[in-house]
């Protein structure tokens, strides 16, 4: 004869809490709906495995047979998909960075940490906004800034080198004179989609937080910020190594020349004790491998 799953899954709870009540609120179900699955079953059986008692509901000596091996059954099948869960989490990383940084730089390397790990599964969650690693379930962090995460594992990445420059007209127009980082308030700023690396570049210099610093057009993309700054419109943060061309043919000029802030860099984040999963591991040690090529 073969009887429902759900049915016993019903029975099982009821006797184990002496309760219709508490079993339904674990079951996620109607009261009603338990009391219709255990009629189900005894109807089924032929036998009665629960009478109602003052205190809730009490096992009759044929529940009493069955109960144990049917409470240990579910407990297995309950251990079985807890294990599969971990196994396929175990083989999934979810790494959480900026857009800028993952379109280029993270994911056209991605295909390097695949051919060495195959079986490991990167989910790439693009966003500026912070992000709770439990909550959000993010395994890996990748964030530029200051270093400054409390509670965090947190591991030195690399330091992009970011320097301001702008179009030689229009230091003409506005008789610009910068000597220091904190002169780069006084002219219109750009900046990248994420608006975050004037402030932290200037915090990195020394500079009190300023309102001016979140101030201008934003361009997504590093080539459209140099296009907007060759084209006048302001000074622009740009990673050194993509304007040395408009810089050696006299199309921008870099307004500035300080020692690099070395904290303003990119960091790995992760949970404390998160890096000892063996992926999580795997994953660091790669980019940090990445970084340093």
């Amino acid at each position: 004869m073969n009887h429902p799953l759900q049915a016993l899954r019903t029975f099982v709870e009821v006797g184990q809490r002496g309760s219709v009540k508490a079993a339904a609120q674990a079951l996620h179900v109607t009261p009603g709906a338990v009391s219709q699955q255990i009629r189900l079953l005894e109807d089924r059986l032929g036998v009665v495995l629960l009478e109602r008692e003052r205190s809730g509901m009490r096992l009759t000596p044929a529940g009493v047979s069955i109960h144990p091996q049917l409470l240990q059954a579910f407990l297995q099948i309950d251990q079985a998909v807890r294990n599969l869960e971990a196994a396929k989490a175990q083989k999934s990383l979810t790494v959480s960075t900026v857009a800028t940084f993952a379109a280029s730089w993270l994911v056209p390397r991605l295909g390097r940490f695949k051919l060495l790990h195959p079986d490991i599964e990167i989910r790439v969650e693009a966003t500026s906004e912070l992000v709770d690693l439990r909550r959000d379930r993010v395994d890996v962090a990748l964030r530029h800034g200051l270093g400054d995460y409390p509670g965090l594992e947190v591991m030195p990445l690399m330091a992009p080198v970011l320097t301001p420059v702008a179009s030689p007209a229009f230091l003409a127009e506005h008789q610009a004179t910068i000597q220091e980082a904190a002169d780069c308030l006084d002219y219109p700023l750009l900046h990248d989609g994420d608006r975050a690396d004037w402030a932290l570049w200037l915090q990195a210099h020394g500079v009190p937080e300023d309102v001016r610093a979140q101030r201008g057009s934003a361009f997504e993309d590093d080539f459209l910020l140099i296009r907007a700054a060759e084209a006048g419109q302001g000074l622009a943060l740009v990673p050194q190594a993509y304007a040395l061309e408009e810089i050696a043919a006299g199309r921008l000029v870099q307004v500035l020349d300080k020692p690099w802030p070395a904290r303003f860099a990119y960091y790995t984040v992760t949970q404390p004790g998160a890096s000892a999963r063996a992926e999580v591991r795997a994953f660091i040690d790669w980019i940090v491998q990445e970084a340093a090529a």
